[in-house]
């Protein structure tokens, strides 16, 4: 007899619908899985015999063949375990095809029948509302998990004997009903680190602050112990909380990778992401056998923080230069090709020389000149073009550490600052798909949002001409103002919003590496955009 149960297969952070065929036919006594299946799909075959006799159930001795189809999509994980027992069930005449056909299943077995929970649940629910099912049936750890699709019935099953009975109406099993709360969903750490732990540094402060607004990336240039770790690690605390639908596609990467934790459905703070500088480009932008998602992925709607930015290896830097222009990451390989999103926030770090103190009042380096230089190429002009904001940090004053306590702002009032102007971007880009802050808006639409007065333009002007900026330069320059504009509340883009942009991106100055660090950073008054002295070393990263 022939019976047939639907599951899914994972494909990126998409589950496509995979009918898992059963054929229960004389001859002798078999169990073959085919269909393109993994090494663990494979296996699966033991642990299905062994949870329906040790659950009650007594198969006849038939050849017994399943088939996964599609055939030419590989197949892989233990998802499949719980839709291939209850497929056997149903071509022995032990349930019926009707129930079967109204649920997509998912769930890995255990020897006694009892189920454990699988990942990709998140992506197996989506399946199962568009492709018009009923409900889906799955592992009790993974239904908080499926219920956030809507309009999906979500069962949960804690063993197979309890979907059979459910399946047979012996024992119906009620819908599972969503209460998201501090069980039921990763909320903001209220004990995440503070910007008031941050003793001085200001203009940074204000800089990561207008990052953070409009979704720019970063990359800061210092000596060690200038805070540019710690103020990194803090940029998330400022950042806005997270809409349900990015929750929801932030979520669905981590389903997929298993990394939601034990009693977690709904990931709902931003994430933060510091890989060691001994990544592999396929550990940033995903890869492997079987495509995984990366870091980049990981830290969608978040912040991908690259400490020690030089010492990462030149062709994992240099993949970076598509997805943060696109925020998508597309593989292809040789059966498959698969799109990871990746909106991310690039937050770099990197000292001035390879001893750290090149330039840095009260220090001495004893870094030959061409290792300075040597240091720096090893971040492209491309991929600085793509960074917004670039700055130098300087140490910290002794005045601000011997302070007994701490009058720093604390990360709610940024936090409070950056949502005001989050909300007029919403508002601004409300007919928009897929734009969400000032970063994302196409260059063809630049001009019809920033409306620029007069000393403004004149200013822009001035910049792209004194510092040769490239086009791609000059349209992150107006994307800055435009967040500084926002920040202020300005109905359009001042000379000061302007100005403060021009100051936000030293590394488009001659002669920046040569100058006092003391002068460099930001402030929120009018101030000259251009001032950093001229040398005659020139710009390091002439002559690549």
């Amino acid at each position: 007899m022939l019976a047939r149960v639907r599951s899914g297969a994972l494909l990126g952070i998409d589950a496509v619908v995979v009918e898992c065929e059963v054929d229960m036919a004389l001859g002798l006594p078999y169990f073959n899985v085919v269909g393109l299946p993994e090494g663990a799909v494979r296996e699966s075959k033991v642990r299905v015999v062994s949870a329906l006799k040790n659950t009650g159930f007594e198969l006849p001795q038939k050849r017994i063949t399943v088939n996964l189809a599609p055939a030419d999509l590989r197949k892989d994980g233990v998802a499949f375990e719980l839709p291939i027992a209850l497929g056997v069930l149903a071509a022995a005449k032990l349930l019926e095809d009707a129930p079967l056909s109204r649920y997509l299943f998912g769930g890995e077995l255990s020897l006694d029948g009892t189920l454990k929970p699988i990942k990709g649940v998140l992506p197996l629910a989506v399946a199962a509302r568009d492709g018009g099912f009923e409900g889906v049936m799955v592992p009790s750890a993974n239904a908080a998990e499926a219920s956030l699709v809507e309009g999906l019935h979500v069962h949960p099953v804690a063993s197979l004997r309890d979907a059979v009975d459910h399946l047979t109406g012996t024992r119906p099993i009620p819908p599972f009903s969503r209460s998201l709360g501090p069980a039921g969903e990763r909320a903001r750490d209220d004990a995440a680190p503070d910007m008031a732990d941050v003793r001085g540094q200001p203009e940074l402060k204000l800089a990561l602050e207008l990052a953070a607004a409009g979704g720019h990336n970063v990359l800061m240039c210092g000596p060690p112990g200038s805070g540019k770790t710690m103020l990194a690690r803090r940029l998330p605390g400022i950042l806005p909380e997270m809409t349900f639908a990015e929750a929801l596609e932030v979520t669905k990467v981590y389903s997929v990778l298993g990394l939601l934790g034990e009693g977690h459905a709904l990931v709902r703070e931003r994430p933060f992401r510091a890989p060691h500088h001994t990544l592999s480009d396929a550990g940033l932008v995903g890869g492997g056998p079987t495509a995984r998602p990366g870091e980049l992925s990981l830290a969608h709607h978040g912040v991908l923080f690259l400490d020690e930015l030089p010492e990462f290896r030149r062709n994992v830097l240099e993949v970076l230069r598509q997805p943060l222009e696109e925020g998508v990451i597309h593989l292809a390989r040789a059966t498959q090709n698969i799109t990871y999103p990746c909106q991310v926030m690039l937050v770099a770090a990197m000292n001035p020389c390879p001893c750290g103190y090149f330039n840095v009042p009260g220090h001495t380096c004893r870094c030959p000149e061409h290792r300075v230089f040597d240091y720096h190429a090893r971040v492209s002009g491309p991929l600085l073009d793509r960074v917004d904001i670039t700055l130098q940090t300087r140490p910290v004053e002794y005045h601000h550490l011997a302070r007994p306590e701490a009058r720093e702002p604390s990360s709610r009032y940024y936090r409070e600052r950056v949502e005001a102007a989050r909300c007029r971007q919403r508002e601004r880009f409300r007919d928009m798909v897929g734009v969400h802050c000032n970063a994302q808006l196409p260059s063809h639409l630049l001009r019809r949002h920033c409306v620029l007065s007069p000393r403004a333009e004149r200013m822009l002007e001035l910049a792209v001409r004194h510092h040769g900026l490239s086009a791609r330069a000059h349209d992150r320059l107006l994307k800055l103002a435009l967040t500084r504009a926002d920040l202020e509340g300005h109905g359009r883009i001042e000379d000061v919003d302007m100005q403060l942009a021009i100051d936000c991106r030293v590394l488009d100055r001659r002669g920046w590496l040569n100058a006092n660090t003391e002068g460099t950073p930001p402030s929120r008054g009018v101030t000259p955009p251009w001032r950093t002295a001229s040398s005659s070393a020139g710009d390091p990263r002439e002559g690549r």
